[in-house]
């Protein structure tokens, strides 16, 4: 029998679109032979299911239900494809939790604390993890530029601390460049991380479980005319993305064991992604970030490294969505 599969997308953020061409991808790949798929669109004005005759039909909140032609639909297992709020920040995770629905991303708790930039780096590198020197700002008691650079180093990194898809991020190089730079930050978010800059080659990772097994997808290295991998950079075609990434061992044997080391400490589950800057010099691996629930889009990371790893995305998925049920 067929398994029904929430395939749940949208989200209540400037991610939402990135969500949106997530879902089409993976949609587009799972295996209809396998598992009904519903799409279900957590949006503003509502949670939606749009029916095979193009109506939107409210999702019941008390169970995570829909009806079609009249039958109540009940999922087997929710596939996550929000970016963002609330679908990477735990608050989704946490209501499955409480009704019983199995999902293919991290836990609450994990999903909540990637999301905060700062908590990330501090748990990692409370971990062992390479991390960078770094300075958490609030909106209503905010640091001077001048306060800043009494304990922090230029050039830096200024982001907003919650969020995944790079908005709102500045490279600053001079102290002029600092207040404009924390003003947008601070336009995504009541939260800021100020961080130094590690010079080095940028890499990005994706990491999943299955059978208690952890894999290390191929590497891809972040080669981009901007400054830095920003949200053009990333989504918009203005970057190299070389996967998988032509590297030594060494680099590979640290980069692969900080991934893992990144994965086990956080205590993630399914396919997440992990941002690094390798200093040659030092010869260390520095952990930027985590997302939890990855882009899949046609232009993202994961499914090159997946194709890279000779699997079809049909396949990945499959994997992903039966380990979930299995735990359950």
């Amino acid at each position: 029998m067929k398994k029904k599969v929430a395939l749940v997308t949208g989200g209540l953020s400037s991610e939402a679109q990135i969500s949106y061409k997530s879902a089409k991808t993976v949609m587009n790949a799972l295996d209809k032979n396998k598992y009904d798929v519903y799409l279900i669109d957590i949006h503003p004005t509502g949670w939606w299911y749009e029916n095979i005759i193009g109506e939107e039909v409210a999702v019941n909140k008390a169970d995570f239900s829909i009806e079609e032609g009249g039958v109540k639909v009940n999922f087997d297992v929710a596939l996550m494809c929000i970016h963002g709020t609330p679908g990477e920040d735990g608050k989704m995770q946490g209501y499955f939790d409480l009704i019983g629905l199995p999902y293919t991303s991290c836990d609450t708790a994990t999903s909540a604390l990637t999301f905060n930039k700062r908590f990330t780096v501090a748990v990692a590198g409370f971990g062992g993890v390479g991390v960078a020197k770094s300075l958490h700002l609030f909106a209503e008691s905010p640091l001077s530029p001048d306060e800043i650079l009494k304990q922090l180093s230029l050039p830096v990194f200024v982001k907003p601390n919650n969020g995944g898809s790079s908005l709102g991020i500045s490279k600053v190089n001079t102290l002029q460049e600092l207040a404009p730079a924390l003003v947008k930050a601070f336009n995504e978010d009541s939260q800021v991380l100020v961080e130094e800059f590690i010079s080095g080659r940028e890499f990005t990772i994706g990491v999943f479980k299955s059978k208690g097994i952890t894999t290390v997808l191929p590497i891809t290295e972040i080669k981009t005319e901007n400054e830095f991998f920003d949200f053009e950079a990333k989504y918009q075609g203005k970057s190299e993305e070389i996967t998988p990434a032509v590297i030594s061992d060494t680099m590979f044997k640290d980069l692969t064991e900080a991934a893992k080391k990144v994965y086990a400490t956080l205590n993630c589950r399914g396919v997440v992604r992990v941002d690094f800057i390798y200093d040659e010099k030092a010869a260390k691996a520095y952990m930027l970030e985590v997302n939890t629930v990855p882009g899949q889009s046609e232009a993202s990371v994961i499914p090159q490294q997946v194709k890279a790893m000779g699997w079809t995305l049909t396949d990945f998925y499959a994997t992903i969505i039966e380990d979930t049920l299995s735990k359950n």
